[in-house]
């Protein structure tokens, strides 16, 4: 490899590491080590960690589990992972977090629902009503502990699609719902879940 090769290299690395966004238009962005979890996440470590490319959550029904982002979500994004309730009944996708607002996207196995949402989020406070929030939009699927479902999330051109295993499905205009059109992403558990392959993408308003 020769030098320019190498100065070309380097500026991309430290470019992808200043940058505000969790993924850019030059990269796929994936959790493969702790240093990355620990460095890209704002992070409880007795609540969250990661194993070989795999995230464990853990919370309660009292104190749920929380993971959000350091960095922003690019305007058009694709998010896929699959994931595992292994106990309690609530994982929950935090959309365009910004300044305690978010769109909620969630499996839901008490209900039998997948779902769509406004959601507040208050940093250190598990309290009634400063947690999770209204139900915009729901469809009915059948829901399991120790199961493995693959999550698909695309936002583009402020419309949110979200399916469960390519069968059930969600969708609506951000603009329209009043939905928060930029922020970071965070994940939520009531009990434990276990989350792979996950994969955050820049999207082309084209796409």
């Amino acid at each position: 490899m020769t030098l320019k090769h190498i100065s070309i290299l380097l500026f991309l690395l430290i470019l992808n590491s200043c940058s505000s966004t969790i993924s850019t238009k030059k990269k796929e962005y994936s959790a493969t080590t702790s240093s990355i979890l620990k460095s890209d996440w704002t992070i409880d470590s007795q609540e969250w960690f990661l194993d070989n490319s795999t995230i464990t959550g853990s919370g309660s029904p009292s104190k749920w589990g929380v993971l959000v982002s350091k960095k922003q979500l690019p305007k058009n994004y694709e998010i896929d992972f699959k994931v595992n309730m292994t106990k309690e009944s609530l994982f929950e996708i935090m959309l365009n977090l910004d300044k305690g607002k978010y769109i909620r996207t969630y499996l839901y196995q008490i209900d039998q629902n997948i779902v769509i949402g406004e959601g507040i989020y208050y940093k250190n406070d598990d309290s009634y009503g400063k947690r999770g929030g209204k139900t915009l939009f729901k469809n009915p699927m059948k829901l399991e502990n120790n199961k493995t479902y693959d999550v698909k999330i695309k936002v583009t051109n402020n419309q949110l699609y979200f399916s469960v295993d390519g069968q059930t499905s969600l969708e609506c205009s951000l603009e329209k719902s009043n939905l928060s059109q930029k922020g970071k992403l965070g994940f939520i558990t009531n009990g434990k879940v276990i989350i792979t392959d996950l994969k955050i993408k820049y999207l082309s308003e084209l796409n």
